[in-house]
């Protein structure tokens, strides 16, 4: 029977939309506001690299750039996305693989902002087809490459926020894990960093360059002061968790929209609360 509405102990001043879907069959085991319109954030980075993979053909990824996919995926570093989200076409990246993977709900940023690639609009539906599209319809190399990088998330995102909300703390094996928030500021309060080890010189190297500093400039990945684009709601704050669990054989879509005055802490807690419920509601 289809689990239809696990987490509607959600706030009432919380907006959820989300999917559990059996990986190896396809069967989706629950959903609920699944084709709502969220703005991405950091989830649209999935797409991003997909299509530089797919442009690859096979072919090596160069050094440095490898230096700027590895810790986008793995830890969202958003100049690393704008980088390649200019090299890309911008909204070009998001009709390419809307038609490639066949998403119905995902949209390019609005037509005023074209660099701001956080606010594509994405679905639970969608996302989770990404997902699905990854572990079984990607090329081997591209499966590869995304599932490794997305297997070895960090709990420090590139930003000093803590990215272990939702899927990581929520279930008992975390497994291709991606993340995505908005709206939150440019880093953490003073004195509430996340602090990670890793500090790869080429990549400290390759966020230094001129190319960097342009893409930065070009497609920041939100624009605060805008409230809406269309039906999606840029004002609240957004936190989503997507990924697999286990031998990524179920994969997980959480995407929630919260007042603008809610916390780092608590959005984390609400999030991952509600990943809790849609993981054990789905067993």
């Amino acid at each position: 029977m289809l689990a239809a509405s696990p987490v509607h102990a959600e706030p009432s001043d919380v907006t959820t939309g989300y999917v559990v879907v059996d990986a190896d069959s396809g069967e989706t085991k629950a959903k609920d506001n699944e084709h709502h319109k969220f703005r991405s954030a950091s989830l649209v980075k999935l797409l991003i690299a997909i299509d530089y993979l797919e442009k690859l053909d096979g072919a090596e990824i160069p050094a440095e750039d490898r230096a700027l996919l590895e810790p986008m995926l793995r830890s969202s570093n958003d100049d690393a996305a704008s980088v390649f989200w200019v090299r890309g076409g911008q909204q070009e990246i998001i009709e390419r693989m809307v038609s490639k993977i066949g998403l119905t709900d995902t949209a390019p940023p609005p037509a005023e902002q074209p660099g701001v690639w956080g606010y594509t609009a994405v679905s639970a539906a969608d996302v989770a087809k990404v997902y699905q599209y990854i572990l079984d319809d990607a090329e081997p190399e591209v499966r590869e490459f995304m599932l490794t990088n997305l297997h070895a998330h960090t709990k420090c995102a590139g930003d000093g926020f803590d990215q272990s909300f939702g899927i990581p703390s929520a279930v008992d094996e975390p497994g291709a894990v991606k993340q995505g928030w908005s709206g939150f500021g440019e880093g953490p309060e003073p004195g509430e960093e996340c602090e990670d080890s890793s500090n790869p010189a080429l990549t400290a190297s390759v966020l230094a360059s001129p190319e960097v500093q342009e893409a930065r400039r070009i497609a920041p990945a939100e624009a605060p002061g805008t409230r809406a684009a269309g039906d999606i709601d840029l004002k609240r704050r957004a936190m989503h968790t997507s990924g697999t669990v286990g031998d990524d054989d179920k994969i997980i879509v959480l995407l929630t929209l919260q007042p603008e005055d809610t916390s780092w802490e608590q959005a984390s807690k609400t999030t991952t609360t509600l990943t809790k419920l849609l993981d054990r509601t789905t067993d």
